[in-house]
């Protein structure tokens, strides 16, 4: 009896040191964003156009460009990946195909996103002639996100206990109307969290929006989904590596907004989420 509570407290003591070493360096490099990034937010670096090739002014281009671009990914990838889901796990058979689509669809997810970038941009902006726009991104950023959304919907699904269907159909419901009305409320906590970790990942690329919408230095809003956007994480990036002689609080209050509207996802969903959850009777 000593030696099994000997064992659980070394096991416990291993996982919180690995819990440790994992949150360690997150809060170091938010402590580091935060330090320098706070003194240079104001209201005008937040609402101001940008002047004098970025050097001055404010980013509100580039955060509009995301917001932008982040609702656009929405659009595409939310509808068709939660469709692409329910089919998968409540309609199709389970047979070669369908395993098929499931290690495509796993394979896809692991695909480094400069590719998806190149996809894009031999797809949406030569070939079907989008040209660099925030048609041409949403649309990368959507195929980039479809397969996270897919994926968590699935599990999300799956997690419904069977006993829910069979109840329905002895009731007379049929498949669709078990679905829409017994198994995507009792899932819609699991896809929320699919859905925001997916649209996160979007908002935070730069690689796909590179080849595909993304301008540096662009003062003014966009009027139409074929115009070019500025965008926070490619912003990022230029500032970072390939303009002279900008402040460091540039750069590090750009970095702070970008975590903060990822942030800001992330506790919406985790609201909706606690609301959904405290539904359930099981």
């Amino acid at each position: 009896m000593r030696d099994s509570r000997r064992y659980e407290r070394v096991a416990f003591g291993v996982m919180a040191a690995a819990t440790g070493i994992i949150i360690a360096p997150v809060l170091i490099i938010l402590f580091i964003v935060l330090w320098y990034g706070v003194p240079g937010l104001s209201l005008e670096f937040l609402t101001a156009m940008p002047r004098d090739g970025m050097r001055a002014g404010g980013i509100f281009p580039a955060i509009v460009g995301t917001l932008v671009l982040t609702i656009g990914t929405a659009i595409f990838s939310i509808p068709l990946g939660i469709l692409a889901a329910i089919y998968l796990n409540e309609y199709a058979g389970k047979n070669w195909m369908t395993r098929l689509v499931e290690i495509s669809i796993i394979n896809l997810a692991g695909i480094p996103s400069i590719v998806y970038g190149l996809f894009g941009l031999g797809l949406f902006v030569t070939f079907l002639g989008f040209g660099a726009s925030i048609l041409a991104g949403s649309l990368t950023l959507a195929i980039m996100t479809l397969p996270v959304i897919i994926t968590a919907t699935r599990e999300a699904l799956s997690s419904v206990p069977q006993q829910f269907r069979e109840v329905s159909f002895s009731l007379g419901a049929s498949r669709w109307q078990t679905v829409r009305g017994v198994v995507l409320p009792n899932a819609i906590p699991g896809i929320l969290t699919g859905t925001i970790l997916g649209l996160s990942r979007a908002a935070g690329e730069t690689a796909p929006i590179l080849f595909t919408v993304a301008a540096f230095y662009l003062p003014r809003l966009p009027e139409s989904v074929f115009d070019q956007v500025m965008a926070l994480p490619y912003h990022i990036y230029v500032l970072s590596t390939q303009v002279p002689n900008v402040s460091m609080k540039i750069q590090y209050s750009t970095v702070l907004v970008l975590v903060g509207m990822v942030f800001i996802m992330n506790i919406i969903a985790a609201y909706i989420r606690s609301k959904f959850r405290k539904r359930k009777t099981w």
